[in-house]
């Protein structure tokens, strides 16, 4: 398959990225279906893309009218069956779980046409973990975003089983949906920025639960020397505490790493109370006024 046969474009899993990365793929033309199990999140979710939509016209990156197109190539269904039908490439973005993520790819290897390439959207773990769930190893790849409003950057990462045609085939889609692609040598946890970004949170999480320094200024630190706009635990607010929860866990338990459960354990006391991070409106921080925003948080007092 060439990218010029690339038609419809199936995303797995309607969350945050799910819904960013079929935009994005919508505003460059592919038809585009959304497809949770839940039905009840696709309201929200297609709030959320017209959310992102009108941010950027406001912005200027696009216009109204291209923000409409896009919108128009937008559907959802939470019947496989249809989600799978004539798909010719496969975002993947369920939950950081690894036996999840393996029996979701097995369920739509046995539906999806045998053309239909398979990308993950894993922040942390390899494809090689699942590859042999997906029942076509060699038309799959990692095919990570970050935040589509406020970067163009994409991570390829193949596994040593994904096939020279899958990831050339990968990388063309990034560039036909405006992405740079940064393409990996071999399979690395966190790719390129989230390996720099997850020691980052590891250090700035072990402060805090080892009582060292509060959340705020832990951020402030960062923020007054790095003379940044936010720090580590308001860029954890962003990304959702139950997702740094969830990988936190993970590795401390993978790693057996004493200190990282700690760290899990710091988290998910916020997620235990519904603090879930800014789109739940209270997380480390309380939005949408979020404390490390306003002029004073660096101010001498």
């Amino acid at each position: 398959m060439k990218i010029e046969d690339v038609k419809k474009v199936v995303i797995l899993g309607a969350g945050t990225m799910g819904q960013q990365i079929g935009f994005q793929s919508a505003l460059h033309g592919y038809d585009v279906m959304l497809y949770d199990s839940d039905e009840s999140v696709f309201e929200k979710a297609l709030m959320r893309i017209k959310k992102i939509a009108s941010g950027m016209v406001k912005r200027g990156k696009i216009t109204g009218e291209e923000a409409e197109g896009a919108f128009s190539r937008i559907t959802t269904t939470s019947d496989p069956e249809e989600a799978a039908r004539e798909a010719d490439f496969v975002s993947e973005s369920v939950p950081e779980d690894p036996r999840l993520k393996g029996k979701v790819f097995a369920q739509f290897n046995e539906i999806c046409p045998s053309r239909t390439i398979f990308t993950t959207n894993t922040s942390t773990l390899v494809p090689s973990m699942f590859a042999e769930e997906t029942g076509r190893p060699e038309k799959f790849a990692a095919f990570h975003f970050h935040d589509i409003r406020t970067n163009n950057v994409v991570d390829i990462m193949p596994h040593p089983g994904t096939s020279q045609e899958t990831a050339a085939l990968i990388e063309a889609f990034a560039k036909s949906i405006g992405q740079v692609a940064i393409v990996l040598h071999k399979e690395q946890n966190g790719y390129v920025f989230n390996t720099m970004l997850s020691s980052w949170f590891s250090a700035a999480l072990t402060l805090a639960a080892n009582d060292v320094a509060s959340v705020e200024d832990i951020d402030r630190s960062w923020m007054g020397i790095m003379n940044m706009s936010i720090g580590p635990f308001g860029i954890m607010d962003q990304i959702g505490l139950s997702t740094v929860w969830i990988i936190t866990e993970y590795w401390a338990n993978e790693t057996d790493d004493p200190q990282g459960r700690k760290n899990a354990g710091f988290v998910k006391a916020y997620v235990d109370k519904g603090l879930l991070g800014a789109k739940a409106g209270k997380g480390f921080y309380e939005y949408p006024d979020a404390a490390y925003r306003r002029p004073d948080f660096l101010k001498a007092q």
